[in-house]
């Protein structure tokens, strides 16, 4: 084993070496890629919430990365892992991931600070309404504005409770459904969403695995259909 001369970089400081990387590749205007690195804004919510005979403090973030073009996406995840660093560099690779396929959005993310299997389905709901409300009434969630989406923790279930949230707090808003992705079908979602990840990295793989010298290149040969998958995030 080899000892690290100097720490591991952060999440968030992984995704910039790999953009710094993509940077030295064109030849942008000073400035443009400072401009486009950093993430615009990250909103730090606390709120209370009575369970079980008492208040129980929770920490939310909503980051977002870009707003060139709006709404800006991205999910929503519930986890003890989930910090100031994590969301930016998740909101920072939606925008990229938004660019590289031309979708017309910016990049978001956020997350609560939560073991959601320590609490049951009612005090999560109360949980998740909480968190709701707190990014509603600052447009931290809004159709045209921002619009999160299930992530790690989170599902559809969880999307139902922010929609409705939301219809609740902007009674007159045509579009309120909207507010939110990944919902389910009978709540307004569209089939096929749940899977849609899985089949994107499907799909990614196939084409990647099309071409001798991208296998080559990161010392792989062979076919998919002869390689063991790790999955990581269940």
């Amino acid at each position: 084993m080899f000892a690290h001369s100097s720490p591991e970089p952060s999440f968030r400081e992984s995704v910039d070496i790999m953009f710094n990387r993509a940077v030295a590749l064109l030849d942008l205007p000073p400035g443009l890629a400072e401009k486009i690195r950093v993430c615009n804004a990250t909103y730090t919510v606390r709120f209370g919430v009575r369970l079980r005979g008492e208040i129980t403090t929770f920490t939310g973030y909503r980051a977002v990365h870009s707003e060139h073009m709006e709404p800006v996406k991205g999910g929503i995840r519930y986890s003890l892992g989930v910090n100031q660093d994590e969301v930016e560099a998740l909101a920072a690779l939606m925008t990229y991931k938004c660019a590289l396929v031309d979708a017309p959005y910016g990049g978001s993310k956020g997350g609560l600070t939560i073991d959601p299997l320590a609490y049951d389905e009612h005090e999560l709901e109360q949980i998740t309404r909480r968190f709701a409300y707190e990014l509603i009434k600052r447009d931290l969630i809004h159709p045209s504005q921002n619009v999160p989406a299930p992530d790690m923790g989170t599902g559809e279930r969880e999307m139902a409770w922010i929609a409705d949230q939301y219809q609740r707090m902007n009674t007159t808003d045509i579009n309120a459904r909207a507010c939110v992705t990944g919902k389910p079908v009978s709540g307004g979602g569209i089939e096929g969403r749940t899977e849609a990840t899985g089949r994107g990295v499907q799909y990614a793989l196939q084409e990647f695995f099309r071409h001798p010298e991208d296998i080559h290149s990161v010392a792989l040969s062979g076919s998919l259909d002869s390689k063991a998958i790790i999955v990581q995030g269940l």
